[in-house]
């Protein structure tokens, strides 16, 4: 009995482990360096305000700097950036950013 409780404590620790690192708010954090604290800025002066750019329009842009179609002068930068978000961690952000 005991080593099952501690199995399913383990586990649910691990879910919560998965659900945090898919929280929109925590993934922006390294975000909003460049973008601002709720994506108000032009990254280096020069991006789009990525507030303004909607849910579907930051998952396009992210799953597109990922994979290399996407972006300007600076897409190395955000390549680098998104190449290991997960699909759901990409919605959390933009999720976030539009709220």
């Amino acid at each position: 009995m005991k080593k099952s409780i501690m199995v399913l404590v383990a586990l649910l620790g691990l879910g919560c482990v998965h659900v945090m690192a898919d929280d929109g708010a925590e993934l922006y954090k390294k975000c909003a360096v460049c973008h601002g604290a709720s994506g108000e800025k032009a990254a280096l002066g020069k991006s789009k305000i990525i507030k303004d750019l909607g849910v579907a329009g930051v998952i396009t842009a992210l799953k597109g700097y990922k994979d290399g179609s996407y972006g300007g002068a600076s897409k190395a930068i955000m390549k680098g950036q998104a190449a290991t978000l997960t699909d759901a961690q990409i919605t959390s952000i933009a999720s976030y950013i539009a709220k």
